[in-house]
């Protein structure tokens, strides 16, 4: 496993909101210590870096989660913009191959506080049918390898992965190598449009080094109640 010392909040709440007012309305009942944040493309087109920002100064670590995908020069100035933003950790797409890869490390590379950079392996809304249509063979897990594999060679902190990888992962990568995990959904909640799903303590016995944690939480009755619940149940791992 990773250093449980410098891990710290396990639990990333996916703001998966319309608009940066929705979103406070959950945010302000949170404290920095209870979670990191998610800000994926819905909520960042409509609130704008600023809302990032606010929410970085205010204590929260936040996940971009953008999935940059382009020719290196352009993902590369885009983590530097992200970077500048004050995020805790970004995410690239690992299909950008090995240069892309590269150039977006070397671009963090030159801040005094860099984010942590990850890749994204293969979406967990995809499966084996899915990756066929798209011409990559194999199954999801082979996929994932594959993926990871360039990523960890080219240097990044890790990768974004189905929490029914993440054993394989770590054993292959060992613990340094962050491994975050969508797809988590506590006893008893809907899957959603996720196909490859575990709970949050399973998730991180099979070596998840943080949870994204969305409609469980954001769709509750007691939000905060739920997240509360979730770090009662994951307490043994810290």
């Amino acid at each position: 496993m990773t250093d449980k010392q410098s891990l710290g909040p396990r639990v990333i709440v996916a703001l998966d909101y319309p608009d940066a007012e929705s979103a406070w309305q959950l945010v302000n009942h949170l404290e920095p210590d209870q979670c990191r944040l998610k800000v994926g493309k819905e909520l960042f087109t409509s609130a704008g870096p600023q809302f990032v920002e606010t929410l970085a100064g205010r204590g929260f670590e936040v996940f971009l989660d953008l999935k940059f995908h382009d020719i290196p020069t352009t993902v590369a100035k885009a983590c530097r913009a992200a970077a500048g933003l004050g995020v805790w950790m970004l995410n690239v797409h690992a299909l950008g191959g090995e240069r892309m890869l590269n150039a977006a490390r070397e671009a963090l590379a030159q801040g005094s506080r860099p984010p942590l950079l990850v890749a994204v392996t293969v979406l967990t809304s995809m499966d084996e049918s899915d990756l066929r249509a798209v011409g990559l063979s194999g199954t999801p897990e082979d996929n994932v390898i594959r993926l990871a594999t360039l990523a960890h060679q080219c240097g990044l902190d890790g990768v974004v992965c189905s929490s029914r990888e993440t054993a394989g992962l770590r054993a292959r990568f060992g613990p340094g190598f962050r491994l975050v995990t969508p797809g988590i959904r506590p006893s008893g909640s809907q899957a959603d449009d996720q196909r490859r799903v575990m709970t949050p303590v399973d998730a991180l016995g099979n070596g998840s080094s943080y949870l994204v944690i969305g409609r469980p939480v954001t769709q509750a009755d007691d939000p905060t109640g739920v997240l509360r619940t979730i770090n009662s149940e994951l307490a043994a791992f810290n």
